[in-house]
């Protein structure tokens, strides 16, 4: 995952042309050349989440009519904007709000995965066809969910400084012909085209194989963890459900005994609190849950610039293909030798040799597609050279950010499990006390 060292500047004549024509070997091998250096990052001050404060304030339940004219239940959600430049003059920056629907959150998300395939996009909150999509617990943590999208992007180098996200933020109508006016749908692989070129890629990169292994590794464990993570929540309400049952037998034991009965009493109300207290608990729990899921859609966003390389890759190697048949043709017609098998060499000797002049004009014709075809291998593998560049950088942007943000997360439930145990002990120092003053 190391990009190669870049060339030193002021090379002998006799080296540079040595270079060309290894490079020239490697165009019609019809590899993608390895990244020379990192692509350039904008500067984090120059980036939106540093100029405007963005919220996805609150969510609201509508009732409208879809593109076919069937009247439908939706949430849109409340985004406000506030420049950040003018609260640093002592100035009161005006708030601009805008509704959106989920379903345009997703338009956006697509349009910067299609515009900008070398980029680890950040993924949106999980979709659920289902009735519970009202359900208030589910709005409200989509709604923190797609706030942190938004923020991403603000946040991304690259993405922070796109026209449309800016459009999507600001001005209530319009982007989204901004968005079709770009021809972006026009862009975007089949899947099919994909699965293809997956199978059909001679000369894999191995760095982005290994992504793609790092990408399901990546799953796997988050998906482990989630599994983890809800049976000691099952548990942990079990275990306070059980409290909950011990404050309502202290309670009942008290109503039935003179001398103990405060003590019982106290008891009692203490467990009862604490019980209480595993809604909030699991709330917060469900909190920390939706940062690991949010990892776990990010896998697909990395397979995503894996089938983009690989797509790019097959062109390639169609292309370089091509080129070598496109020549050994030429040389064939030349030579007036045939060197495989092929329909033209059984016709040629059923019917006759061609004449001189439509051989010539047959090899100008191939010497025009040669040219054109050597022209379009070395732009394909400029344009792969530049990809494997900025998708390396973006690459290791991410995994960065992915440490940092697990860590951080992994420690505050560390931090509020042992906060949990914490309190329990405490519940049952308390209810000691009230049994000893019996």
């Amino acid at each position: 995952m190391e990009s190669a060292e870049p060339e030193p500047s002021g090379s002998r004549p006799e080296e540079e042309e040595e270079d060309e024509e290894e490079d020239e070997d490697e165009e019609e091998d019809g590899a993608l050349l390895p990244p020379e250096q990192p692509a350039a990052a904008v500067r984090m001050e120059d980036c939106l989440a540093k100029k405007m404060e963005i919220t996805v304030s609150e969510a609201e339940k509508r009732t409208g009519r879809n593109a076919m004219n069937i009247q439908e239940t939706y949430t849109a959600y409340l985004i406000e904007t506030r420049a950040v430049e003018s609260q640093s003059e002592g100035q009161c920056a005006p708030v601009e709000s805008l509704w959106r629907r989920y379903s345009e959150f997703e338009l956006l998300r697509n349009y910067l995965s299609v515009t900008y395939p070398h980029i680890v996009v950040p993924p949106l909150p999980e979709k659920r066809l289902s009735a519970d999509n009202m359900d208030p617990d589910f709005v409200e943590r989509r709604r923190i969910g797609l706030e942190n999208f938004l923020l991403r992007v603000a946040s991304h180098p690259v993405l922070c400084q796109d026209k449309i996200f800016y459009s999507f933020l600001t001005q209530e109508g319009g982007w989204k012909e901004m968005v079709n006016e770009t021809g972006f749908q026009l862009k975007a692989d089949s899947r099919l085209k994909a699965l293809n070129a997956t199978f059909r890629v001679k000369n894999p990169d191995k760095r982005f194989t290994e992504l793609k292994h790092y990408s399901d590794e990546l799953q796997s464990v988050i998906s482990h963890l989630l599994r983890v993570r809800a049976r000691v929540a099952d548990r942990l309400y079990g275990v306070y459900k059980v409290h909950g049952n011990y404050g309502r037998v202290f309670s009942e034991w008290s109503a039935i005994e003179k001398e103990m009965g405060d003590g019982l009493q106290s008891a009692g109300h203490h467990m009862d609190v604490y019980a209480a207290s595993i809604d909030d608990i699991l709330e917060e729990e469900e909190h920390y849950a939706d940062q690991l899921k949010e990892y776990l859609f990010y896998a697909e966003a990395l397979r995503a610039v894996c089938r983009k390389h690989e797509l790019m890759q097959y062109d390639l190697e169609m292309a370089a293909q091509d080129l070598t048949s496109k020549k050994q043709q030429c040389e064939e017609l030349a030579t007036g030798t045939v060197r495989t098998f092929s329909l033209k060499g059984m016709t040629s000797k059923l019917f006759g040799q061609e004449t001189p002049e439509q051989r010539e004009a047959k090899i100008k014709v191939l010497e025009e597609q040669i040219q054109e075809g050597e022209e379009q291998l070395k732009s394909k593998n400029l344009e792969g050279r530049d990809f494997v560049k900025s998708a390396w950088a973006d690459i290791e942007r991410f995994k960065e950010q992915k440490n940092h943000d697990l860590k951080e997360a992994l420690i505050s439930y560390a931090v509020m499990q042992i906060s949990m145990c914490k309190k329990g002990i405490q519940v049952w120092t308390n209810a000691k006390e009230c049994f000893s003053k019996m």
